[in-house]
């Protein structure tokens, strides 16, 4: 097969559409259930190349939640704690394979931005993984093969029709790339610079020590803003994304955008938001609506009006602000990537407020010493990658 007809382009106005290679040569994938679209696809392409490059850069399983050409969390299969397990709503799993910890990584890391999410492996989908894509709302699923048992779980997804890809994993794209924008053709070479640890050698701070966990959580920073919109910035932690600021036309306004999602990820885990009694049979995408209001400034409009009452047996008490700042103030080797240099030292200071500890971004601002001056002052670790990673 070496085209694809798709319902519509990105908007249903925006017939027709369809994918194909310009070649002529076979599609490199195979659906095996749904009617995948123009988007679906963008994300599918995106995520497939990121879990596949973490994979290979980490040696571990990896896994992307995407949405709308920006990944909203990406991780490797490291093992879940208990309350990992608990604010990723799997802790009634048992012990979970590589892979389906990878997942939960990646969909748990921001579960707001990851409502409807397109999913991609870098392994072939064990049951495990099926089973937690079978409890989410999702739109889809890439992968380089399926598990009979996984494929019959994922199969059974919104009636029958839930998105399934396999991907041929030896697929290599042509070194140049094109795509058409009013009218006309655009055409470069395919950013295929390889991330690896030789990438994080060039420390120029006073602190020269780089952990090996915070080297992968740096990897992982860097390899998931190669397919983010750009600006963009990564903060990792444990294996895993915790906050991505995508698309910002402002460096400091993606530091605190993905701060902010670092700083919820942090907070799911105090003792109040982990005991908040909610009701019964609440639907997950409520009750993460809920922590969410709790979290933020919204709880009190809530209990104005007593919607609280629809979502807890009991109302909570208000999180003192107080008390989250002491909360956040525990959160430590926190680790931050960013896909152009950072023009200010603002960045840092608001990276600070999240425990930041190691950083990776290209340099070359005729700032730079400021820039490393506030990361020597806060005893941080800084690496200059030497390149930029925009997307688009």
């Amino acid at each position: 097969m070496n085209a694809l007809e798709l319902k519509y382009g990105c908007n249903p106005n925006q017939k027709p559409a369809r994918i194909f290679r310009r070649d002529g040569g076979e599609l490199p994938i195979r659906v095996l259930s749904g009617k995948p679209g123009y988007i679906n696809f963008l994300d599918a392409f995106n995520g497939w190349q990121l879990v596949k490059e973490l994979k290979e850069a980490t040696g571990l399983p990896a896994a992307a939640s995407f949405k709308h050409v920006s990944p909203a969390g990406a991780a490797v299969g490291l093992p879940l704690d208990h309350t990992l397990a608990r604010i990723y709503w799997v802790d009634d799993m048992g012990e979970l394979s590589p892979l389906a910890c990878a997942y939960a990584r990646a969909r748990g890391a921001d579960r707001m931005s990851s409502f409807g999410d397109f999913i991609s492996l870098s392994d072939i989908c064990d049951t495990d993984t099926a089973k937690i894509i079978k409890r989410e709302v999702s739109d889809g699923v890439i992968a380089p093969g399926y598990e009979p048992e996984a494929l019959s779980i994922l199969k059974t997804k919104k009636n029958g029709n839930y998105t399934i890809i396999e991907i041929d994993p030896s697929y290599e794209p042509a070194p140049i790339e094109t795509r058409d924008i009013f009218g006309i053709t655009f055409e470069q070479g395919r950013n295929g610079i390889k991330i690896d640890k030789s990438c994080l050698y060039h420390i120029v701070t006073r602190n020269a020590q780089i952990p090996m966990a915070a080297q992968i959580d740096l990897l992982i920073a860097l390899i998931t803003l190669k397919y983010t919109q750009s600006n963009s910035v990564c903060y990792a932690k444990g294996g895993q994304a915790i906050g991505i600021g995508a698309g910002q036309q402002s460096r400091v306004h993606c530091t605190r955008l993905a701060g902010q999602k670092a700083d919820n990820w942090r907070l799911r885990q105090h003792p109040r938001v982990l005991e908040l009694p909610f009701i019964d049979g609440i639907r997950r995408a409520d009750r993460d609506n809920a922590i969410d209001n709790y979290i933020g400034n919204e709880y009190m409009d809530v209990l104005a009006d007593g919607a609280w009452q629809h979502i807890f047996r009991e109302k909570p008490e208000v999180f003192p602000e107080e008390e989250k700042r002491a909360w956040l103030d525990q959160m430590e080797e926190v680790s931050l990537g960013s896909d152009a240099f950072f023009p200010f030292s603002d960045n840092i200071e608001r990276a600070r407020k999240s425990g930041v500890k190691y950083i990776a971004q290209p340099g070359g601002s005729v700032r730079d010493d400021a820039v490393i001056e506030c990361c020597d002052r806060y005893d941080m670790a800084m690496a200059f990658t030497d390149f930029r990673l925009f997307h688009h």
